[in-house]
């Protein structure tokens, strides 16, 4: 894989069509692991908060390089729960990014808190640091830092400004498994972090489920309760809580795609230099990253005004490409009463207007990395 320049396309592959993200090929390669984890759980006879949750939240805290880990059922109620376990809901106001998927401002209405968007850094595509202080009021209480596309987001500014403020930082890590900030593991930079484990991440179940990692223990046992509807004890129900559990069978095929996700971070990292070493020519906005992070490709996303007729291009030759995302969260219908127009936020909006996530993947083959390379490039 890492000579792709090198390889040379086939007749034979040139007619294959390049996916988006191939979501067979791992699951066929680790087939004889997952269906002896599929086993273990059936014979259990336990399928609800067991062995597996445990030990996949022992396994995937210490991947994080954090204390704790609660396994919860998705990404989305993962940032709801820490929000709901800080106290914060009706009438306080959470920083969010003005650039994100609209899961991240979700987690605040949900919670019952008000979410205020910030502008991102325009090349990283990350919340800009420098415009979150003017965004703060009494009523602020915590910071949502999004690690979009899986590169992290600037956390050692963002938090100089939560300890200044005295409110609290979380990181919303759902497009990130495995990065890490000068050195340090995402999930491990703020006082609590929300993963997603959706199929498409790159670290996917087979289904939905999430966790919150941290290294605030009573937090996470205020998420272990609050989780499992307010209880601690079977029919015993100290708070309002929710039914949001990581099942068993997720958490036990998660925990033998931990074993890979070193290495399938390392196969995307490799697709994306060459991605960033081909396509200089193609008159393309290319990721920025930063000498500090260590970004794991969750997406490669590109940025060009002619988008869909680029896309229509790439499509006509095979290759799949996705927006992520067409409409910012400030626009969409879900977030009318808030009153933005538009023109509120110009920087996210030119973002959602211009971005292209190419084919990215552990298992891209060289072949097929190479064929979107030549189609952007006859393009441009």
């Amino acid at each position: 894989m890492k000579n792709m320049l090198d390889q040379k396309i086939l007749d034979s592959e040139a007619c294959i069509p390049v996916p988006f993200l191939d979501l067979k090929s791992p699951h066929i390669d680790l087939k004889p692991q997952l269906q002896q984890a599929f086993d273990r759980v059936l014979n259990s006879g336990w399928y609800i908060l067991g062995n597996e949750v445990k030990q996949f939240e022992s396994e995937f805290a210490e991947y994080c390089e954090a204390e704790h880990c609660v396994g919860v059922g998705n990404g989305l109620e993962a940032l709801q729960l820490i929000l709901r376990a800080y106290g914060i809901g009706d009438g306080d106001e959470v920083i969010v990014p003005s650039n994100t998927y609209i899961a991240t401002w979700l987690a605040a209405s949900f919670a019952g808190a008000t979410a205020v968007p910030v502008e991102p850094i325009e090349v990283t595509y990350n919340i800009d640091p420098s415009r979150i202080e003017a965004a703060i009021t009494p009523r602020t209480k915590a910071i949502i830092a999004v690690h979009l596309y899986g590169q992290p987001a600037d956390m050692d500014a963002v938090n100089a400004i939560a300890k200044k403020q005295g409110i609290k930082v979380i990181e919303d890590a759902a497009q990130a498994h495995g990065a890490r900030y000068k050195g340090r593991r995402v999930g491990s930079l703020g006082d609590a972090a929300g993963f997603s484990f959706y199929p498409g991440k790159n670290l996917g179940a087979l289904g939905d489920g999430g966790a919150v990692v941290t290294s605030d223990a009573e937090l996470a046992e205020r998420i272990r309760v609050l989780r499992n509807y307010g209880s601690q004890m079977k029919y015993h129900n100290e708070i309002k809580g929710f039914n949001s559990r990581l099942d068993e069978l997720q958490a036990a095929l998660l925990r033998v795609k931990l074993k890979h996700l070193d290495e399938w971070n390392d196969r995307r990292r490799i697709v994306a230099g060459h991605y960033n070493e081909s396509l200089s020519e193609a008159g393309l906005k290319l990721p920025y990253v930063p000498e500090w992070a260590d970004p794991v490709w969750h997406l490669f996303v590109v940025r060009t005004p002619q988008r869909e007729v680029l896309q229509q291009k790439l499509s006509a030759a095979g290759i799949g490409t996705m927006i992520h995302y067409p409409i910012p969260p400030h626009l969409q219908p879900a977030y009318a009463e808030l009153g933005f127009a538009v023109g509120a936020f110009p920087l996210a909006e030119a973002m959602h207007r211009e971005v292209l996530s190419l084919p990215m993947g552990p298992h891209l083959e060289p072949w097929g990395v190479n064929r979107v390379v030549g189609a952007l490039n006859d393009a441009a």
